[in-house]
């Protein structure tokens, strides 16, 4: 006997479910304005996105949360990411020493001189000495409060709540002496491991944010949920733990009517009105490079870079205290003096080589219990090195970047979706470390970066000539992934000039340490640091990667990722394609001449290295549209399309199904 049971399409899961959408739209009033039901959430490190797709513009709401706790009380410290100088110690008494820091910011300057020196612009002597002895003598000028039009209002009164978010936690006079832990939900694209003891933590500081948010900003309140659909944008290099729970908390516990995951380059896009780009996106901690063709992020070409807004930042306060920061008292763990250096950055930072000039700046420095201060400051290249840091990472501790930080736990839960065999490839030490479902999926583009890093499969000597003989006698993306020598991810740094540097190896991806460089294939990378015996590690096998390939891309220079990622896209035409439609979304973004550093310094790497190269291209944003804001509002705009509805997922949907019901919806799971 036969049977029609699920023989067409009509009978699957979404089908039914489109036609009972169908009946309860038809029962709703139309006479709302497209978009007003949908809300829109772009999570960051420092802040979130939150608004209607029927708004101009999102409400941005720091990332930060104050929870009463039991003493002690933790302090909140940042993670210096930016190296520092040693100074004087016993152990650096010696004459010859010489301090790393100094070497690293000579190698910057000497690049930017050379830029400098190719536009024909003039260099002012003795310019560092000069701004040193004014801020050293600058005494700061007071405002009374009744003279100062943005004053702070100072959250002081803190024994009324166990908790505060965004500005509120921020205003907090002294967190910690008020018992109060200061932590961020979100670092990095994903969970902050570091701060937190576990996902649920996390999760309940998210959920304060959005429900308070949505109940003062938008007067929405529990009840409202299902009345409303979320667009919810997450990262290019995603985790699936990440958007796992945060899907979960939105439909299952909040009880939102049925939601929407897009990745955050396929959004600009939608937000430019394009349809193929290179989006690359600067955010606060990170920073993420993919091409987008014809609505699909291409897997392969998505790279994460570990610097973004927060390390310029940090930079240009270690500069600034070379030359005497007239603001001695500055602390960057305290969130406004960290305020008071984000307002130097956006006032003072810039990629124009033609504005470095020994000017003179002013800033006002506003604290708890005190009336304000005007400082004079005069600086010279400092506010040009600061941004070059995104172009020269040599200055950034990226180890110290990832210590603490743990992978979320996902051990006990099954989504059902294979993975391709080239989606995970892992070095034997994380495979040691991590379970693989805890592993970051690692794309060409990053393998591409690391080729020059990976074991060499010949002696030193005829690696050395054969791969001589390959960077010169072919071109990026005219070979097969299995034929692209170790020289085609090293020529990259050929174009820009790079001055000699000391015998620790400093080079463009800060590689100073010598168990990551290449070894043999049968050793591991921490062969010297263990003792041979009985007890010594496997050797590991010829096909696989020695070192970690996430964290060995993620250090190098935004130019050479943006030109790798185009290169992992396919052939000479698809660089060429991607670097004339190239998208800087992102709060760095607004940094004047970023455009044209860009520009400059791609133009140098592809044009000797692609046949035919035509002139790099960055693609402005559209007019009135901060490139912050460009990711939320592509995905408002895609809220607002009539096509959104074959993406939705509803609870049903995600309750029979979990993260299968994204992969049917979104295409890039």
């Amino acid at each position: 006997m036969s049977t029609t049971y699920l023989k067409s399409e009509s009978q699957t899961l979404w089908a039914r479910n489109a036609r009972n959408k169908a009946v309860e739209d038809a029962s709703t009033p139309q006479d709302l304005r497209r978009g007003s039901q949908v809300i829109v959430i772009h999570p960051g490190s420092s802040a979130i996105l939150i608004g209607r797709a029927s708004d101009v513009s999102p409400t941005s709401v720091p990332n930060v949360v104050a929870r009463k706790c039991k003493p002690p009380v933790p302090e909140f410290v940042r993670i210096e990411g930016i190296s520092r100088p040693r100074g004087q110690t016993a152990d650096t008494e010696d004459k010859a020493y010489k301090d790393p820091f100094d070497d690293k910011i000579a190698a910057i300057t000497v690049s930017l001189r050379d830029r400098m020196r190719f536009y024909k612009l003039r260099v002012t002597p003795n310019a560092t000495s000069i701004a040193s002895s004014f801020n050293a003598q600058f005494k700061p000028e007071i405002i009374s409060d009744y003279n100062d039009p943005f004053r702070v209002e100072w959250t002081e009164n803190v024994s009324d709540e166990d908790v505060y978010f965004g500005e509120k936690a921020l205003s907090m006079a002294d967190a910690q002496n008020a018992g109060y832990s200061l932590r961020c939900p979100i670092y990095a694209g994903n969970f902050n491991t570091r701060d937190y003891p576990s996902i649920q933590v996390i999760m309940s500081d998210l959920e304060l944010i959005l429900r308070t948010t949505l109940k003062e900003k938008f007067q929405m309140n529990h009840s409202d949920y299902k009345d409303y659909s979320v667009i919810l944008v997450v990262p290019d290099n995603y985790d699936r733990v990440y958007v796992r729970e945060l899907v979960n908390l939105l439909v299952i516990t909040m009880g939102f009517k049925q939601i929407c995951a897009q990745q955050e380059s396929l959004a600009a896009t939608y937000g430019a009105g394009i349809s193929n780009a290179c989006v690359v996106n600067i955010g606060a901690t990170t920073t993420s490079v993919a091409c987008v063709d014809e609505g699909l992020v291409l897997a392969d070409t998505r790279m994460s870079l570990s610097f973004g807004g927060n390390d310029i930042t940090e930079f240009l306060y270690v500069l600034l205290k070379r030359i005497n920061f007239p603001y001695r008292d500055l602390d960057l763990n305290r969130a406004y003096d960290w305020k008071t250096m984000e307002d130097l950055k956006k006032r003072l930072c810039t990629l124009t080589e033609a504005d470095v000039a020994l000017n003179l700046y002013d800033f006002v420095v506003r604290r708890p219990d005190r009336s304000a201060e005007k400082y004079g400051l005069r600086a010279y290249d400092e506010i040009i090195l600061a941004p070059m840091c995104l172009f020269e990472p040599r200055m950034i501790e990226f180890d110290k970047k990832r210590l603490g930080l743990r992978y979320p736990s996902s051990a006990h839960v099954t989504e059902e979706i294979i993975d391709h065999q080239t989606d995970r490839v892992v070095s034997s030490a994380a495979k040691n470390t991590h379970p693989a479902h805890e592993l970051e999926p690692q794309t060409n583009a990053m393998v591409i970066s690391t080729q020059h890093l990976m074991p060499a499969a010949l002696p030193p000597d005829e690696s050395l000539s054969k791969s001589q003989v390959a960077g010169t006698a072919s071109l990026p993306g005219t070979n097969t992934p299995a034929e692209q020598s170790d020289s085609q991810a090293m020529i990259v740094d050929e174009p820009d000039p790079v001055p000699s540097v000391p015998a620790d190896g400093v080079d463009l991806i800060d590689i100073e340490d010598e168990s990551k460089l290449p070894t043999p294939s049968n050793q591991t990378p921490n062969a010297g640091a263990n003792s041979a015996g009985p007890n010594q590690s496997p050797a590991s096998p010829p096909n696989e990667p020695s070192i970690d390939i996430t964290f060995e891309a993620s250090k190098l220079p935004l130019d050479v990722a943006i030109f790798n990622s185009a290169r992992a896209a396919g052939g000479d035409d698809k660089i060429r394609k991607y670097l004339q439609a190239v998208l800087v979304i992102g709060g760095a973004a607004h940094t004047p001449g970023m455009r044209h550093a860009l520009e400059s310094r791609l133009q140098a790497i592809a044009t000797p290295l692609v046949p035919n190269m035509e002139k790099v291209q960055i693609i402005p944003p559209p007019k009135e549209v901060d490139p912050a804001i460009l990711a939320w509002k592509g995905a408002a705009v895609l809220g607002k399309m009539e096509g959104v509805s074959d993406l939705w997922v509803t609870q049903s949907d995600w309750d029979i199904l979990g993260m299968r019901a994204l992969k049917e919806r979104c295409f890039y799971l």
